[in-house]
């Protein structure tokens, strides 16, 4: 899945791309706004993202795109 994140105050969003599943990707932040505490996400590649749950101002949720290459006619 590819998880957009939009911080506040940041001019440019985060992206990332994990391996789970929307709903998990969707626990994962409501517990984090819930608990006011932080949403920590593992990408593809082993990196974790930590964002504080106060800066977040919107999540995307999307099939991920990546690897797509060439043109169509």
């Amino acid at each position: 899945m590819e998880v957009k994140i939009g911080v506040t105050h940041a001019n440019r969003e985060l992206v990332v791309d994990t391996d789970l599943d929307a709903a998990a990707v969707e626990d994962q932040v409501r517990g984090a706004l819930t608990d006011g505490g932080v949403l920590s996400l593992t990408d593809a590649k082993g990196r974790r993202i930590v964002v504080p749950a106060e800066k977040i101002a919107y999540i995307e949720i999307s099939t991920s795109t990546a690897g797509q290459v060439g043109f169509r006619s």
